[in-house]
């Protein structure tokens, strides 16, 4: 088991470095504004939430263009518009 998640990791990074990298910021900006939603909640800072949320969606958006792979890049471009329309009610 250890091996094939090994494998899998390696081959991800071996086929394109670029979108292994973004997909990596992607993961951690998303978790932290995953945390901040949970930890703030029922009053969430929607000012820390909307803009990480936003910069995971973009990065995962592109490196999975990058990748081709044509769902995952749909469901993050969503959600990168609903992230730009959320900072604008946010911040605007």
């Amino acid at each position: 088991m250890i091996r094939l998640l090994k494998e899998f990791w390696v081959t991800s990074y071996q086929t394109d470095r670029t979108a292994f990298y973004l997909e990596i910021f992607s993961v951690i900006v998303t978790i932290a504004g995953s945390c901040i939603l949970t930890f703030t909640s029922p009053h969430p800072k929607m000012e820390l939430v909307f803009p990480l949320y936003l910069i995971g969606s973009i990065t995962l958006a592109y490196a999975s263009f990058r990748r081709r792979i044509m769902w995952t890049c749909v469901l993050a471009s969503w959600f990168t518009i609903m992230n730009v329309i959320g900072n604008f009610k946010v911040f605007f």
